[in-house]
């Protein structure tokens, strides 16, 4: 099945590009998640305006794209959550908790599409996120999760 995609899905593609899926992958995962839209031919029009928008918000050089990784690496980022006894938070820490948490450390705007949580944060404490800012440049920032 050929599909557009809307979003940027690993070992994939980025948003605006035309790939060819297996129908179960498309039809179970992407398209309910919103991440794609079925290819039609009237769609070429929304692959430019994809595109367009990709293009807006997208780092445009790796220079740019290392600058940004010096300034997020030297930023402590503080998040103070509602935590129960024992360190287990209420819920967990999402990648829009921690864009808004780099923003009001006094880091670079961050897309919360970009933060890479290998597995939710649930619990108190120092941990390790990955930004993806560039396909060749990723930045780990530390986040340190407290209690309200």
């Amino acid at each position: 099945m050929k599909i557009i995609l809307t979003n940027e899905v690993s070992g994939l593609g980025i948003a605006g590009d035309v790939v060819e899926v297996r129908d179960g992958y498309a039809r179970n995962y992407l398209l309910p998640r919103g991440v794609a839209i079925r290819w039609t031919k009237g769609g070429e029009k929304d692959v430019e305006q994809i595109r367009r928008g990709r293009k807006i918000r997208e780092i445009a050089t790796i220079e740019q794209a290392n600058s940004i990784k010096g300034q997020l690496e030297g930023t402590q980022v503080r998040l103070k959550v509602r935590a129960g006894d024992g360190g287990r938070l209420f819920g967990s820490v999402t990648p829009a908790d921690i864009a808004g948490a780099v923003k009001t450390a006094g880091g670079p705007e961050l897309d919360k599409r970009r933060i890479e949580l290998r597995t939710p944060i649930k619990s108190l404490g120092a941990h390790e996120v990955s930004v993806r800012l560039h396909p060749e440049v990723v930045a780990k920032v530390g986040v340190e999760v407290q209690p309200a």
